[in-house]
């Protein structure tokens, strides 16, 4: 069994290292953060991800059929909250609720 002190070095570390990877970007770019490039990126790469997250999401569902209805509704009610609230963590979590509901009751399926 290890010794708690090496168990709280690991903790210490991998907090730190995530700290790091987190605060990094900020303290070596702090000065072109006005950079055109910076600003474009900055515009337009969050909804190219949720679009590569969204193609990843349904790919399954698309290619084989399975659980297509769920996932459509829950892209639905996804869609609908976020334009109606503009709240992205009750948008996410009703839609990742309604499709567990849907997919563990086999409603839709």
């Amino acid at each position: 069994m290890e010794s708690v002190a090496y168990l709280l070095s690991v903790i210490a570390v991998a907090a730190v290292a995530t700290f790091m990877t987190r605060a990094l970007p900020f303290l070596l770019l702090y000065r072109w953060a006005e950079h055109p490039m910076l600003k474009h990126l900055g515009r337009y790469l969050p909804p190219v991800l949720m679009v590569l997250l969204l193609m990843y999401a349904l790919k399954d569902a698309l290619v084989t059929g399975t659980h297509l209805l769920p996932s459509l509704a829950a892209l639905a009610v996804v869609t609908v909250l976020h334009l109606g609230l503009r709240n992205p963590l009750i948008s996410i979590l009703s839609g990742t609720g309604l499709f567990m509901f849907l997919t563990q009751t086999g409603l839709l399926s």
